[in-house]
């Protein structure tokens, strides 16, 4: 409601609010605060306006204090406004129900992972190492003794009376590649040992030539 200040009569606020607080004694207290703290303001604006300004005098004006009043006026009527639409909502239990089968709360992570190019190489590395090793396992390898070499050659050499390639008497017994290289270097040591103990002789027309062989004191058939 506007209201003229200048036509208000301060004896009839008075009686006016003599009046409400002989009718509100039975109402609660914060109403009458409320009327009272109105009525002050209503007879200090009023006195703002009757009396005159002093010179040098730094408080507000009458209008100015008019204008803070109504700003608070208006305040406080959006603040009950917005308290009456508070109250006003639906409200669980009464207007609404929850649901009889509540759910719980799902928790949804999502990881954040900071590092430079030292930390993500060190993980590799880490991780190269506890996967990349693997067990090597070395097969053995077939090798021919000197004493199996000799007694293959022994055994042959008593069945032959000529010269004969040394690779080619053990050609029979190399089943594998792999046995060639044992076979040969075994053969040449028994070879040697029985040249030396006069069981055997040896002969190889230049270097890098085919070695022959054959048992000490053989002739040749005719």
């Amino acid at each position: 409601h506007k209201l003229d200040l200048a036509k208000l009569s301060i004896l009839d606020l008075a009686r006016q609010y003599l009046d409400f607080i002989e009718q509100a004694r039975n109402l609660r207290l914060e109403v009458a605060a409320d009327y009272l703290v109105m009525a002050a303001w209503l007879a200090f604006l009023k006195s703002k306006l009757l009396l005159p300004a002093e010179e040098g005098e730094d408080e507000p004006t009458g209008e100015e204090l008019a204008a803070q009043l109504a700003f608070r006026l208006k305040r406080l009527e959006a603040m009950r406004d917005a308290g009456a639409r508070l109250l006003n909502r639906d409200r669980l239990g009464r207007d609404f129900f929850a649901r009889g089968m509540p759910e719980g709360i799902r928790l949804v992570r999502q990881s954040e992972y900071e590092a430079n190019v030292y930390d993500l190489l060190r993980a590799y590395a880490n991780q190269r190492q506890r996967t990349a090793i693997d067990t090597i396992h070395f097969a053995a390898r077939p090798v021919w003794s000197i004493q199996e070499a000799r007694e293959r050659l022994e055994a042959i050499l008593g069945a032959s009376l000529e010269w004969a390639p040394i690779d080619a008497l053990i050609a029979q017994f190399l089943t594998t590649p792999e046995l060639r290289r044992t076979a040969l270097a075994s053969s040449f040591g028994a070879s040697l040992e029985m040249a030396r103990e006069g069981m055997a002789e040896l002969r190889q027309e230049k270097a890098f030539a085919t070695l022959l062989i054959r048992q000490r004191g053989a002739e040749p058939a005719n």
